[in-house]
């Protein structure tokens, strides 16, 4: 398996390949990050926190997290750089070191890409009620190419956009098949335990 030495971008979020994620970016040690990787065009990883805040010091990920790419930024109005990132593939931590600036170093190995899936027609329901939180939201989800008869990107928005608890999503993002992870998904809407 491909291994990276890449900086990481604990987050109280989960991120899937092939999914966009808006940020503010006003810690210094992430401003100097970005604009690391901007100017090398490289990537960076994006975790749920496990333990700790999104800024002071360093917090502990969970050991799978996505590379993230940055496909747009702008100044915002309050003065703040603003990112979006697109997901590009999972990853597992296997060491981390923490710089004097707090930043978080990892060396990480590839996971494979979750396979496309044709989507069983008795998850049409799930691709529907995707389609119709979309059409709800704006810029970035309302821009990106959508697959609403492809198993795993159907998986994959769904899990980030539905209100799942942290720990559900995670747990989701950990799945290496398409269909395992739909069938998740339909079980927990069912059972309402979500929100």
């Amino acid at each position: 398996m491909e291994r990276l030495r890449i900086p990481l971008f604990p987050l109280h979020t989960v991120l899937f390949p092939g999914g966009p994620l808006a940020l503010r970016i006003f810690e210094p040690r992430y401003l100097d990050m970005i604009s690391r990787v901007m100017k090398e065009e490289s990537v960076f990883g994006i975790c749920l926190i496990q333990e700790g805040d999104e800024v002071g010091d360093a917090a502990q990920p969970h050991a799978i997290g996505t590379l993230g790419r940055i496909s747009y930024f702008n100044r915002r109005s309050d003065g703040l750089l603003g990112i979006t990132v697109q997901g590009e593939q999972r990853f597992r931590i296997l060491s981390t070191e923490v710089q004097p600036d707090r930043l978080l170093i990892a060396e990480v190995e590839l996971l494979p890409q979750v396979k496309p899936a044709p989507l069983p027609v008795r998850y049409q329901s799930l691709s529907q009620l995707l389609s119709s939180i979309i059409e709800q939201l704006d810029y970035p989800h309302r821009n990106m190419a959508s697959h609403y008869e492809d198993a795993e990107w159907v998986g994959a928005r769904l899990t980030e956009l539905m209100p799942f608890p942290l720990e559900q999503k995670q747990l989701l993002l950990s799945l290496d098949d398409a269909i395992d992870r739909l069938e998740r998904i339909a079980l927990i809407i069912e059972n309402g335990k979500h929100g």
